[in-house]
């Protein structure tokens, strides 16, 4: 039999229609970063005030420079964000891209996530080594994880949090006008905990993080809008010191990047008072792969768990759970660290998260 006879056949059809896979996400990936560049620079939210402009014009109201905005907005025009009028020389905004591009937008902005492309791609060379010698990148290695972190979630928390996540608790988000004792495990910078102090004075709430950055600025935010009720503590969530304390533990995001989940779970099982309920709010996502090719942006949320979640797992000896764990595997274990009446609920403007509901035992 000779060589060619064993070759595969190749549809030339399929083959064509792969590079323009390959040819959108080289240049997805390109529009991710210039996207990103155009919500720290601020150029969306200014471009959205504006009526059809010049760079010049569009520069001069950013404050930036003209060269770079010009350029910049050659890259909207071709990847289909702005409008460009070539008779004027102007370039638009249209308010039905404006509103999943601006701050106006909150917890809608896409931008938001555009800024993981730039981020991960900081660590790509030690994720391709970890590749190859196993282990992972610790935390410390995304020194601007958290200031993204704190920025996509407050925007989610200011909008969604008293008026879409606490009725769906049921009697203890109730309890929280007459007063209950409410922890957030893994609380970042505490936005959260201090939005929930300034709504609920009659409770009283804990916000506990590992990182001693992202507690200093929790202090400090609570300090600034003069909230009271609330303190923060420097802990590990896997050693948490808290026995049957608190009505009510959240953790938003959080249970995934744990090396040791199962163990985080137990703690805070251990946390919540008997009857007490816990919040568990992950990425939606199945716990089956092929169950979630149609999910939106799966993509992105696989390459975050690859290049962050995941691998700090790993850096710390842990199991790597990843961020896709999914919904059937969230509930297993909730059940198997004890809580009760699992509910899987789904809050309006919160596209990317599943929140778990749950409850300790009386």
């Amino acid at each position: 039999m000779t060589d060619e006879a064993v070759q595969p056949t190749v549809d030339p059809a399929r083959a064509q229609a792969f590079v323009g896979t390959m040819t959108n996400i080289m240049n997805g990936g390109a529009l991710a970063l210039m996207c990103s560049i155009g919500h720290k620079t601020g150029l969306f939210d200014t471009m959205a005030t504006l009526p059809p402009s010049t760079s010049a014009e569009i520069a001069a109201a950013a404050g930036l420079q003209e060269r770079y905005v010009r350029e910049w907005l050659a890259a909207m025009t071709v990847g289909g964000v702005v409008d460009h009028d070539e008779a004027t020389a102007t370039f638009h905004l249209p308010r039905e891209h404006a509103g999943l591009l601006t701050r106006a937008a909150g917890p809608l902005n896409l931008t938001t996530f555009c800024q993981y492309v730039g981020l991960l791609g900081q660590v790509e060379d030690e994720v391709v080594e970890a590749f190859r010698n196993g282990g992972g990148v610790p935390y410390d290695r995304y020194p601007s994880f958290q200031a993204l972190m704190a920025e996509s979630s407050g925007q989610r928390f200011e909008r969604t949090l008293v008026r879409q996540i606490v009725p769906i608790l049921g009697p203890v988000g109730e309890a929280l006008a007459t007063g209950i004792d409410v922890a957030d495990v893994g609380c970042g910078s505490g936005r959260a905990m201090v939005i929930l102090g300034e709504a609920f004075p009659a409770s009283r709430f804990v916000g506990i993080d590992m990182s001693e950055t992202g507690i200093e600025r929790a202090r400090g935010l609570a300090a600034e809008r003069g909230v009271a009720n609330v303190r923060f503590e420097v802990h590990d969530a896997a050693a948490l010191h808290h026995d049957a304390d608190f009505d009510l533990v959240t953790t938003f995001d959080a249970i995934h990047d744990q090396a040791h989940p199962d163990t985080v779970l137990r703690a805070i099982f251990e946390a919540v008072r008997p009857g007490g309920t816990y919040l568990c709010v992950e990425p939606s996502a199945s716990s089956h792969l092929h169950e979630n090719l149609d999910l939106p942006m799966a993509p992105l949320l696989y390459t975050v768990s690859t290049m962050h979640c995941m691998t700090v797992s790993l850096a710390y000896g842990g199991e790597g759970l990843g961020a896709a764990w999914g919904s059937q595997e969230t509930v297993r274990r909730l059940e198997r660290a004890g809580f009760v009446g699992v509910r899987i609920e789904r809050v309006r403007d919160d596209r990317s998260n599943t929140y778990f509901v749950a409850r300790r035992p009386d």
